[in-house]
């Protein structure tokens, strides 16, 4: 049996089933699609049961010509269970036109939807065209005596609405299977899908350069290309990660920066990991070569405590474009790969906030990924779901993938992912997807011009997969061949890109010896180390650029002046507990704003809640915006912040929400919460990105349940608690951790504060554990209001939130402010004291009510509410309040491995006097945060309780 013949059958068995299962249902809903466009585009017998099909009632009982698919879908169903999916032809010979007709329809629907499959898109061509029948004519009867038959077309965009089977083919093949492969079939946005199909086959997807366009793509190849031989010549076995194999990338960063500036973006904030990034500070951002090769040679400036590597560095710039200058952000990196990811993104959300631009049309995201990254790393899929949300949008991203190949080390390609393509992660957003082979720079660029005219134009994620290869290892002391011998024998044989297209310009008869002279400008340039992108623009400043300089190098000790005037207090309380008329509230939530309408006039002490909000309230009345996301934020997990309020009669959102906090004064600052995602990670990164571009605004990101934290460890790790002294970027965020031992089990008790206690050095963060509502009031006024930007890390309480002995009066708020250390409270004889008892947090709540019970007068006990940087003179003041102290103990709800006690112990013994002992109350050491008992948990918290008070054993420090 003949291959043609084979391909009938399978085609004839195929159209007998069902057009709504399997391959054929994208082909029956595009001639659907096609004919609301256009019902002549489709064939007779298909118009007319289409037609029928307008009386099919929409599920709100319309019968307009545009009706939901879904009923169309019904009733395809239907019939295909009866047999009677196809017309009844007039004919033998109508039917066999009809048929055709219809797998014209089917043919071109295959190219769309797969055509990327047959794409030439390997520069080394390593693997063999799959076969899919779908793309062969035979597949569906076509024989070649049907090649020069006419059909209908007028549903594509090849320019003409008639073609023979044979020019249709030809174009569909050399619009989807060239050196583009477009995937854009999966989105079901009908004019996002027509956009495409306009945009790929008006131009058959090829590429039309002028001739100074072509050589401005060779001389950025030979840029590329020059730099990193320059490299490896000079610095022989230093690690950069090169960007040898995959040149085109920097012809599609040029192209899309200067096309970006003529369509009006000002800013591009670029997320990169570390393969090809010092070529992107040369090349792209302008970063003068004699800076990096001073780096090279170990003779920068090493004005960091810590420092980094070359290729985690960040870099900013501003460049001339056709449309104007462009100002360039490259964000500083870790090695965790993806992780700047959704950095990037607050970082631009909090330009966008601050241009009052709400779709991105000034503000630029672009995140460049390794494939092997790409598909492997969970926070890619985090920060793709952030991409729709209101609250995280940054009007589209431009990906773009470094697609080597291979991965990040040496993978198999059968084990670096579980997709077809590297890329497949984006079509949980239906982002579309460019692959375009690396060696022909010039489809790179309209892929780039492509790219990018979607994102603008409908403020979504779109890709750009530049398919290379990679010359050296994963980096320069690798030896790849060592695991892939073939492939790397086909790199060896590698001419390189830009002599491939050196070659090809010489036969357009652009000259033989313009590559040439091009590699000889290069190399002169790099020794003299001069700049290669011109111009870039040295005096250029925006007027919204951020002003750092009242940040730095100031001490932690000020206190700020966090009080409020009590006319200020009472007319914000007021304001807060209000809801507007004929707006219904919850039966609880009106108890709760009664309570602090009441707690606002002092009739009542304040509590956590109200003080939060205060905080909120204040700060957004003098200018300083607050931006507060998480998992239920806006109710607060232990639903203590009611910042939303719910209309009870109204359910749609946009109408039946009120936020107090947004209507506090006329001219306020604005005040966002956000119910985040199920996301930590990528939401934590987002928020630390927002902070690190907006001094400003008080960012806070808030646990669910503390342990949440764990998710976003590499966050806290990478940037938040070694940001500034690897890279000196100052950052403000807020991290609220729900913290405290209430007998509900290992993860629901710690915030793991050891960790960030382990973390801490060199002033880089603050860590505090408030426990009465006039403290977190002020310590979140504070970190506001002094000009100081260090990240504040909150255990927040879980119990305290209602526990009455928490609330504070409201002189608290009107006087005074955040107390690093609270003196013990009772009025004890001085000279009688032989004990304090040191702690921080809820424990204290318990010591204090044992003390009671035992009527000890010769105990007193401190809090620490500041853990970090330990407030030695608060402290050491308040143990020389007590002339015949003897011992001081640590007590802490935390097993004896975990919590303060192993950081916080050297700082007490250097307050402590001759003959004075150091001595620890708690639980034992243990693998697991807390019991799971509850009975056990209430055991082990009157035993820690008790030891506080009893005679010290175990571990004992003397001075």
């Amino acid at each position: 049996m003949s291959d043609s013949t084979s391909s009938a059958s399978i085609y004839h068995a195929y159209q007998g089933n069902t057009y709504l299962f399997g391959g054929n249902a994208p082909y029956v809903e595009e001639m659907y699609e096609n004919y609301l466009a256009n019902p002549g585009s489709v064939p007779d017998n298909w118009r007319a049961y289409f037609d029928a099909l307008q009386h099919v009632p929409a599920t709100d009982g319309s019968t307009t010509r545009d009706v939901p698919h879904q009923p169309v879908i019904n009733a395809f169903a239907e019939r295909a269970k009866l047999g009677t999916m196809r017309a009844a032809p007039s004919s033998d010979a109508d039917s066999e036109l009809g048929r055709q007709r219809t797998a014209v329809q089917q043919l071109i629907a295959a190219y769309r939807n797969v055509g990327a499959r047959w794409a030439d898109l390997d520069p080394l061509k390593r693997t063999e065209r799959p076969a899919i029948p779908e793309l062969e004519p035979s597949f569906y009867g076509f024989s070649d005596g049907d090649l020069e038959t006419v059909f209908n077309t007028s549903n594509t965009f090849f320019g003409r609405d008639t073609m023979s089977l044979r020019d249709l083919l030809n174009a569909l093949r050399e619009t989807y299977c060239g050196t583009i492969g477009a995937e854009y079939m999966y989105m079901t946005d009908q004019g996002q899908k027509r956009w495409w199909q306009q945009k790929l086959e008006s131009a058959r997807t090829n590429p039309k350069l002028s001739t100074e366009q072509k050589k401005h793509v060779l001389e950025r190849l030979t840029a590329a290309e020059g730099l990193e031989r320059f490299l490896h010549t000079k610095y022989v076995g230093q690690k950069r990660f090169s960007l040898e194999g995959g040149e085109s990338f920097i012809v599609s960063m040029d192209e899309l920066i200067n096309l970006a500036g003529t369509k009006g973006v000002q800013e591009i904030v670029i997320g990169m990991a570390h393969r090809g990034r010092l070529n992107v500070l040369v090349n792209s951002l302008g970063k003068m070569p004699a800076d990096l090769f001073a780096e090279f040679d170990h003779t920068a400036p090493e004005d960091l405590p810590s420092g980094d590597v070359k290729y985690h560095q960040g870099f900013s710039s501003d460049v001339s474009t056709p449309g104007g200058p462009v100002h360039l952000s490259l964000a500083f990196n870790p090695s965790h790969l993806e992780i700047v990811n959704p950095v990037v993104e607050g970082s631009v959300r909090a330009r966008m906030d601050r241009r009052a631009d709400p779709q991105g049309k000034q503000v630029l995201p672009v995140i460049v990924h390794g494939d092997a990254a790409f598909a492997g790393q969970g926070v890619v899929m985090e920060t793709l779901a952030l991409a729709e949300t209101r609250g995280y949008s940054t009007g589209g991203t431009v990906h773009i993938v470094i697609n080597n190949q291979i991965g990040f080390t040496t993978s198999d390609p059968r084990d670096s992912r579980s997709t077809l393509y590297c890329t497949d992660i984006v079509k949980m957003i239906e982002a579309p997807v460019l692959h375009v082979n690396g060696d022909d720079p010039e489809a790179v660029v309209l892929a780039t011009q492509l790219a990018l005219e979607f994102r603008m134009e409908f403020q979504k994620d779109v890709v750009v997969d530049i398919v290379c290869f990679r010359k050296l290892g994963h980096n320069e002391q690798d030896t790849p061949s060592l695991t892939q011998p073939l492939m790397y024998k086909k790199i060896s044989a590698h001419p390189g890109t830009r002599k491939l297209y050196a070659d090809k310009l010489a036969t357009q008869g652009l000259g033989d010896t313009l590559g040439d002279d091009l590699v000889k400008a290069q190399r002169a340039a790099f020794d003299a180390g001069k700049n290669t992108v011109n111009p870039v623009l040295t005096n250029f400043k925006s007027k919204y650029a951020v002003d750092w300089s009242p940040f730095l190098n100031k001490k932690w000790t000020d206190a700020g002046d966090t009080a409020i005037p009590l006319a200020e207090w009472k007319r914000l309380a007021e304001r807060i507990t209000k809801a507007p008329e004929n707006f219904t509230v919850h039966p609880l939530v009106k108890k709760v704003l009664d309570d602090r309408a009441a707690m606002g006039r002092g009739e009542i002490n304040v509590d956590w809640g109200m003080g939060e909000h205060m905080a909120f309230a204040s700060l957004v009345a003098s200018g300083y915006p607050v931006r507060l996301s998480g998992e239920d934020s806006g109710r607060g997990t232990f639903t203590h912040r009611h910042a939303v309020l719910h209309d009870q009669n109204r359910e749609k959102f946009d109408e039946g929400t009120y936020v107090p906090l947004q209507n506090v004064a006329e001219n306020q600052a604005p005040f966002v919460v956000i119910d985040s995602i199920l996301s930590e990670e990528a939401v934590l990164a987002f928020e630390y990105g927002y902070a690190s571009n907006d001094p400003n605004t008080l960012v806070i990101w808030e646990a669910q349940f503390g342990d949440f934290a764990n998710g976003a460890q590499v966050v806290i790790d990478q940037f938040i608690a070694s940001g500034e002294v690897k890279w000196g970027r100052v950052n403000g965020i807020t991290l609220m951790l729900p913290h405290g031992y209430e007998g509900q089990g290992p993860e629901h008790s710690s915030a793991r504060l050891e960790r960030f206690m382990q973390l801490s050095a060199d002033t880089n963060i603050q860590i505090v554990q408030p426990t009465t509502a006039s403290q977190i009031f002020h310590v979140l006024r504070r970190q506001m209001v002094r000009n100081l930007r260090k990240p504040l890390v909150i255990m927040t309480p879980k119990s305290l939130l209602r526990n009455k002995d928490a609330t504070s009066p409201l002189s608290e708020f009107t006087k005074g402010s955040f107390q690093t250390v609270i003196p013990d409270s009772k009025d004890l004889k001085a000279e009688k004291v032989k004990r304090v008892i040191a702690c921080s947090g809820k424990v204290y709540y318990d010591l204090a009510k044992k003390r009671e019970e035992k009527g000890s007068d010769d105990v007193a006990i401190i809090r620490v509410e500041q853990l970090y940087p330990f407030p030695h003179k608060a402290f050491g003041a308040e143990l020389k309040k007590y002339p015949n102290l003897v011992d001081v103990v640590w007590c802490q709800d935390e097993p004896q491995n975990q919590g303060a006690w192993f950081f916080v112990q050297h700082n007490i013994h250097e307050n402590l006097q001759e003959g004075q002992k150091l001595g620890y109350a708690g639980r034992a050491a243990s693998a697991s945060p807390a019991v799971g008992y509850s009975h056990l948990h209430q055991e082990q918290q009157k035993a820690l309780v008790d030891a506080a008070f009893a005679k010290l054993k175990g571990f004992v420090l003397t001075k």
